[in-house]
């Protein structure tokens, strides 16, 4: 199907959508005032919006959701973004090598660090919205070839025999059944990938056991309409500045900002604490403890032209309700210098920080160093580490030219490998996907092609080492993505109930135009596709967030005109409920469009959505539209 024209962002003849009464960005300690009347520029043409008639476009209307962002920096704001380059997968596909016995792991008796904290700051005011619209479209799934009639002679054609007409039927029939049933299974097979387990191979009536639904804790509220509760305003920036890292308490939602981390009153938005960093935070674990302590890494002083840099060698945790650092610890590399590290995580009381100096561990209640990065007679060192309910270790091990990758579970406390699995040959990087029940992804040979850093899911016994199943993930047909050098960094993926689940590329859609996709699964056990779906509808584009229970919570994008939502698919009968939708308000759909899939954090709890964005970049000239840091919408 080919696209339409693009019209205008609003549709001639339709009268534009008024704006919700929100409070323009003021500096703090000054009341809010009324938005300044000014007029959002055009957003660029997107696919999935209607053909429109050879006219002018509509002019938008009078005033913005928020007022311009405040020049000045401020504690716990955010940035631009720039999408980080990605870099593709590696080596050539081989058979898997057997297992292998533990590589060992470096440890060190633990110091004693001495603790402290920061002191908190006072409260501001939160702030008003706006950014660029998102596109959509991927080119359409390719459809079963035609079958036509029998040619005949001039005049008319013969009549076939009975057992070519019992040929075709056959063969008509089985098109029909791929059709219908097979699309979106993934075609590649194991022969060119490696890999040695049961199940590999895929088929579309894989899986037939349901997986147990319900028992969730996200609940559909009376009215799952939304309203805006509060925006933080990005900025200014003088260079690429990670701002990854968010959590949310019961009340607080806590923000990463410039050279701070900044707790906020869950409801308004309202500064309740800013902790202060000698330099940026460089890195963010995804998890935190029951009682709200999670971990950071942070750069020991602050950037300064022309420079602009500063290694990341610094690792502290943080007590999320206070907001004081409660320790702060670095790890010696090779010779004296500081390790530097690219990432962070936490499983119980170990926090595990990890990069291509090695990995340190901390114990997360005193900073006690639990071991430090140390190279073995295999000339390992630990490329990082996921964590959550377990701990697990994807190290790098071999001389250059001939490095391969072992994933190992560890006792958190000591370090020491309970298993190792060595990933097949043509691996240079793996991502954790899960850690109980451990899954690793991974670019098999370079074999996936658009920077995923996805070609096969690994499902590993953590407790032997075996692999217990291989997935294989079409790049062509599933949208998951993993960091290409990252360990803790995959997006639109989630594991739980025995199954992976996964998004699909986006494909033409049963309407006259737009796009849509859907979320499947995968048997952990057989590996095999099984047959849930859960369709985004028209227009609508749908990806997993977490898992609620036996549930998946997954967000919906909208198209150009509607505002989009969060959904609880039901593990068991994959019915969607819809939790919360987005006003379809212009200014608050331009708004939640600049948050970027593969660049935001989408955080929901409690009927409340958080949206915010992981990096920031230097503005070119003047931005068209408020520019945010982070967007709130609640039911409550």
């Amino acid at each position: 199907m080919t696209q339409p024209p693009q019209p205008p962002n609003q549709p001639p003849g339709q009268p534009p959508n008024q704006p919700p009464g929100q409070p323009p960005n003021q500096p703090p300690g000054q009341p809010p005032n009324q938005p300044p009347q000014q007029q959002p520029a055009q957003p660029p043409q997107q696919p999935g919006q209607p053909p429109q008639p050879d006219q002018q476009p509509a002019q938008p209307p009078q005033g913005g959701f928020g007022a311009p962002t405040p020049p000045d920096l401020q504690p716990g704001y955010g940035y631009p973004q720039t999408p980080p380059g990605q870099q593709p997968g590696y080596g050539y596909p081989q058979t898997p090598p057997g297992q292998p016995a533990g590589y060992g792991y470096p440890q060190a008796p633990p110091g004693q660090p001495a603790g402290y904290g920061y002191p908190q700051a006072p409260g501001q005011p939160a702030q008003p919205m706006g950014q660029q619209p998102y596109g959509y479209g991927y080119p359409g799934q390719p459809v079963p070839p035609q079958y036509g009639q029998q040619p005949g002679g001039p005049g008319g054609g013969r009549k076939l025999s009975t057992q070519a007409q019992i040929i075709i039927a056959a063969v008509v029939a089985v098109v029909l059944i791929i059709g219908a049933g097979v699309w979106f299974a993934a075609a590649k097979g194991d022969d060119d990938k490696g890999g040695d387990a049961k199940g590999s191979s895929q088929g579309a009536d894989g899986g037939k056991d349901k997986a147990p639904g319900g028992s969730g804790k996200e609940k559909a509220p009376s009215n799952p309409a939304a309203k805006v509760a509060f925006q933080l305003p990005q900025p200014k920036v003088t260079d690429v500045t990670d701002v990854s890292g968010s959590w949310v308490t019961d009340s607080l939602y806590v923000k990463t900002g410039i050279n701070s981390v900044v707790g906020y009153d869950i409801a308004t938005g309202t500064v309740k604490w800013t902790l202060p960093l000698p330099g940026q935070v460089c890195a963010a674990s995804r998890h935190a403890t029951a009682d709200h302590k999670t971990a950071i890494a942070f750069e020991p002083a602050k950037r300064k032209p022309p420079r602009n840099y500063e290694k990341c060698t610094e690792i502290g945790a943080i007590d999320l309700n206070s907001g004081k650092l409660l320790w702060s610890k670095s790890a010696t590399g090779s010779g004296d210098e500081k390790a530097r590290f690219n990432e962070v995580t936490l499983s119980g009381g170990t926090v595990a920080a990890g990069g291509t100096d090695g990995g340190a561990a901390f114990d997360l209640a005193t900073g006690a160093v639990r071991w430090k990065p140390q190279v073995n007679a295999e000339n390992c060192y630990d490329m990082g580490y996921g964590g959550g309910p377990a701990l697990v270790a994807a190290r790098k091990c071999g001389d250059y030219g001939s490095q391969y990758v072992v994933i190992q579970s560890l006792n958190a406390q000591t370090g020491a490998p309970v298993s190792s699995f060595k990933m097949p040959t043509g691996v240079e990087y793996a991502s954790i996907v899960s850690t109980k029940p451990l899954v690793v992804a991974a670019d098999v040979g370079d074999t996936a092609g658009d920077g995923s850093g996805i070609s096969d899911f690994f499902v590993v016994d953590e407790k032997t080492g075996k692999l217990k199943v291989k997935i294989s993930a079409d790049a062509d047909r599933f949208a998951a993505r993993c960091g290409s050098t990252e360990v803790e960094t995959c997006r639109h993926v989630t594991v739980g109930s025995n199954r992976l689940y996964l998004p699909t590329e986006e494909h033409e859609g049963s309407g006259e135009y737009g796009d849509t996709n859907e979320i499947v699964s995968f048997d952990l056990t057989t590996g095999k596709p099984t047959s849930d779906k859960a369709e985004a509808g028209d227009r609508y584009t749908i990806t997993p967030l977490r898992m609620d229970g036996g549930n998946v919570l997954a967000y919906k994008r909208p198209p150009y005109d509607k505002g989009g939502q969060i959904v609880s698919i039901d593990g068991g009968t994959f019915k969607q409920t819809v939790l919360l939708e987005i006003p379809s308000d212009k200014a608050v759909r331009e708004a939640e469009s600049g948050f970027g899939g593969d660049y935001s954090e989408i955080l929901y709890t409690g009927g409340r959505l958080f949206m915010s964005e992981t990096m920031l970049s230097k503005r070119s000239g003047t931005a068209s539209r408020p520019e945010y840091l982070v967007l709130s919408l609640s039911t409550n």
